[in-house]
């Protein structure tokens, strides 16, 4: 059985970072590609960064890169979002996703997705 479970959200200032962790378990980590998406209030999901692994790479939605950084851990079977110079339009709650589905946040949600339950992040002063 596929478990996600995401930690590390809270509330923080502008310009501040934290660091997003994303344990798994229930499946061949290494097989997957893992992403993260996050839903802000009254919004749809958004796709904000996935890592295909050690060949391919992580790659970054427009509005975070530079300032998020995507990582895992194929040992401990973990996946990352550090995030810094973190603004109030990244206030939302944060998901890890088993898999890469594409860059749009439609298409994270649905019965095929598996998805954990999400940490809260808060960007304000």
């Amino acid at each position: 059985q596929v478990q996600l479970v995401e930690s590390g959200g809270g509330l923080v200032q502008p310009g501040g970072s934290l660091r997003l962790s994303c344990a798994a378990s229930g499946f061949t980590f290494n097989d997957y590609a893992m992403t993260w998406v996050r839903q802000a209030p009254g919004k749809g999901l958004e796709w904000v960064a996935s890592h295909h692994g050690e060949i391919v790479g992580p790659i970054y939605a427009e509005s975070v890169s530079g300032r998020f950084t995507v990582s895992r851990d194929n040992d401990k079977q973990r996946v990352y979002l550090q995030m810094s110079g973190l603004k109030p339009d990244d206030t939302a709650r944060y998901f890890c996703v088993q898999g890469y589905w594409g860059t749009e946040g439609a298409s994270y949600s649905g019965s095929h997705v598996f998805r954990g339950p999400g940490t809260q992040v808060t960007v304000s002063s």
